[in-house]
């Protein structure tokens, strides 16, 4: 057995993978790393990335560039051109990143799951009452970006971001392992609630909410909107609700994560999530996730 899939086969017993992913000092670590992937030289850039393409499946064929200043840079890569084809049916919201798809459902009774047997309330999750009530009956998703993932996040549809509310706190691991120990862990983390409106092909407001909250995670707790002069992240000190008033187009990029991540979609009472979707499935950035009920 080779010596890569030995350690794969250690980091995969789950005693031992929360153990050396959650029982540290997350927030110091994640600091730490924030700084050293900034680091722009040739030889650790090249080296961490080597490191990282060893432990994962880092595929770098999509990227737009294949040199990378520093390991922050290949993070937060571009991809090339068309690389993501957008799903341009009006009646359909896009998947905002590539990822895996988690928990999903209708809200009931203002509970939503993060994993078989974890349930945690929305307003937990999203700390404005007006907003999270909006959501009952409604239909969820959680998707989990791996760390070799693509990390951008794009606009789901033709929308306009009307708030955003960031809320500071944990950076646990967001990995299918933790999630069905620590309860909560999504309502424990970074991460910011990001308000939009739906709007037609005349950029009007159709009066459907949609909300997508990215959620940091160990080594990830940076979040990048680009409609923001600011970078959210552990030491960022306020003001903690945003108003903007932003229009984004169908598959634009609204920012990125670090590292990855995940992100939890709350679609308007008038979509359902696509009935062929199951858990665990790999989804594309572009790809339909939701659709508007006839």
């Amino acid at each position: 057995m080779s010596i890569k899939k030995t350690i794969q086969n250690l980091l995969s017993q789950e005693d031992l993978n929360f153990l050396l992913t959650n029982r540290i000092p997350r927030n110091t670590l994640t600091r730490f790393i924030g700084w050293f992937s900034k680091i722009e030289n040739p030889l650790i850039a090249y080296a961490s990335i080597k490191i990282w393409q060893f432990f994962s499946a880092l595929d770098l064929t999509e990227a737009k560039d294949t040199h990378f200043k520093s390991m922050h840079a290949c993070f937060t890569r571009e991809l090339k051109p068309d690389a993501r084809p957008i799903h341009q049916d009006p009646d359909v919201l896009n998947s905002p990143c590539d990822a895996l798809v988690g928990a999903f459902g209708q809200v009931k009774d203002g509970e939503v799951f993060q994993a078989k047997g974890f349930p945690y309330t929305i307003k937990d999750l999203i700390p404005i009452p007006s907003l999270a009530m909006q959501y009952d009956g409604c239909d969820y998703v959680t998707l989990r970006l791996t760390s070799s993932m693509y990390h951008r996040f794009h606009s789901p549809s033709s929308m306009r971001m009307k708030r955003v509310t960031y809320i500071s706190g944990d950076t646990w691991n967001v990995n299918p392992i933790a999630l069905k120990r620590v309860e909560r862990l999504f309502c424990k983390n970074e991460r910011a609630v990001l308000e939009c409106e739906l709007t037609d092909q005349n950029g009007l407001d159709t009066g459907a909410t949609l909300t997508i909250v990215p959620v940091a995670a160990i080594l990830v707790a940076s979040i990048r909107l680009h409609c923001l002069n600011l970078l959210l992240h552990l030491k960022y000190q306020g003001p903690n609700t945003i108003e903007c008033d932003v229009q984004f187009n169908r598959g634009e990029e609204m920012g990125w994560f670090q590292h990855g991540s995940t992100i939890i979609v709350f679609a308007p009472s008038n979509y359902r999530l696509l009935e062929n979707l199951k858990l665990g499935d790999a989804i594309r950035m572009g790809e339909p996730l939701f659709s508007k009920l006839n």
